[in-house]
């Protein structure tokens, strides 16, 4: 018994989840969530008190996910490269598993940090990114990634590349995520690198 509150709460998350993603979360009612899920809108405030309750259970999910997986990579093995590397393959992991919620974040950012609630927010951004930046700087720093790059400016490139993945991005068996994330590590990497091209121009 203990089970199937907690069962319809799933249910009820991943409904509005998939409703704030394509619609925007001032957009959706309480009443479209509940219909999407079959339950009158009375009944779902059993589970939460409100649906900015709901959008905070969604975003404050994927935020713990991917701080978790960045801290994981800062405490492992490995040189700048590597470690951007695995950065790039965690980021594209939790954006995979948390897509609407990625979605979420990226549209609704401003509008959910109005409520003292999602205070979180900014402090969960801002960690995710000295993380990103002390690797970069790493890099940097040793003579492996170009000193000529802003870090900010490369990792924004670099996330917003990845986030917004979500919007045009379907895995097929042809084309799974670990390729697409294999691909623009190596497009990433490749701008960082320190070695030199030559490049032919044409003269007419």
């Amino acid at each position: 018994m203990a089970r199937v509150p907690q069962d319809r709460r799933q249910v009820i998350l991943r409904a509005a989840a998939g409703l704030f993603a394509r619609k925007g979360i001032a957009a959706t009612t309480v009443r479209e969530i509940a219909d999407e899920v079959g339950i009158l809108s009375g009944s779902l405030y059993h589970h939460f008190e409100s649906k900015e309750a709901i959008a905070d259970e969604i975003v404050s999910a994927f935020l713990r996910d991917l701080r978790d997986r960045c801290r994981a990579v800062l405490g492992g093995d490995g040189d700048p490269r590597a470690r951007l590397r695995d950065l790039i393959a965690a980021c594209f992991d939790v954006v995979e598993r948390h897509r609407d919620a990625t979605a979420i974040y990226q549209n609704d950012g401003s509008y959910l940090g109005q409520f003292e609630r999602f205070s979180y927010l900014h402090n969960a951004g801002r960690e995710v990114q000295a993380y990103w930046l002390e690797v970069i700087g790493a890099g940097i720093a040793k003579g492996i990634f170009r000193h000529d790059l802003d870090p900010k400016v490369a990792y924004r490139l670099m996330r917003d590349a990845m986030w917004m993945s979500v919007r045009w991005f379907t895995p097929t068996r042809e084309y799974p995520l670990s390729r697409l994330a294999e691909d623009c590590t190596a497009l990433f990497l490749d701008g960082l690198a320190t070695q030199s091209r030559s490049i032919t121009i044409a003269m007419p």
